[in-house]
This record gives structure tokens, sequence and C-alpha cells, in this order.
């Protein structure tokens, strides 16, 4: 089981430089788990998708549902408490300290791309490759 963030989600399901990579993931650890802000973030990146006019809005809805799909059973609500500490011990947002409070909770690594999580926490957290 691993914690995946946003960005993760978003290559596996949005053709990009590291759709491989989270395809090579999926495949390695099929377990993937994440803070329901997940889902708000996910809408968020295809909003601007379908901005640009790079996804029609009915390719977006599919889209959700398919992430939303991969991923049922394994949203958690994640303590505030435990994202407050993180947000004062770093120089995260509270949004990018949800996945690495659920992967201290669960005892597992966050898989990310963002460099400042990857610095900040790097006992929790590895890098997409």
């Amino acid at each position: 089981m691993i914690v995946v963030d946003t960005s993760v989600v978003a290559y596996l399901y949005l053709p990009g430089e590291h759709t491989a990579d989270a395809e090579a993931l999926l495949e390695r650890d099929p377990e993937w788990v994440a803070p329901v802000l997940w889902r708000s973030e996910f809408r968020n990146i295809l909003a601007g998708y379908m901005r640009r006019r790079a996804i029609t809005f009915e390719q977006a809805h599919r889209l959700q549902r398919e992430a939303e799909s991969l991923l049922s059973g394994s949203e958690f609500e994640v303590d505030s408490l435990t994202v407050l500490e993180l947000l004062r011990d770093s120089d995260c947002s509270a949004y990018d300290c949800e996945f690495v409070a659920l992967a201290q909770k669960l005892d597992t690594k966050l898989i990310t791309l963002d460099g400042k999580l990857l610095r900040a926490f790097p006992t929790h957290s590895n890098k997409l490759v």
C-alpha cells in the first residue's frame, strides 16, 4: 500500500511526461490510497484541462469517475492536529501535508513529484520514477 498524491493520479489518467512512471507504479503496487482531498484537487486539474480545451466536459466526467473507481474504498480522513503539526514544521501547504499525514498514519510512503514535499519529509516520501 502506498499513498499517492493527486499529481500521480493525474499522470495516470492524463498523458504527460510521467504517465509511463504512474502506470509502472500501479503495476508494481496497485494498492493506492489518498486523503479524500485528492478528489477536489483532481477536479481542479480537470478544470484546467477543460478551460484550455484539451478535454471535453464528458471526458473530464469519465476521467473523474475512473479515478474515483480506482481509489474507491481507499480514501481516508486525516487528523487536523497532525496536519497542523506538519505545517508548523515545514513550508508545505496544508493540502500537501494531508498526504504526508496519511502516509504517517498508515506507516507507508507518499509517492509524489513535489520537490518541496520530498525535501521536507524524506522519511515519508519517495519520488515517482
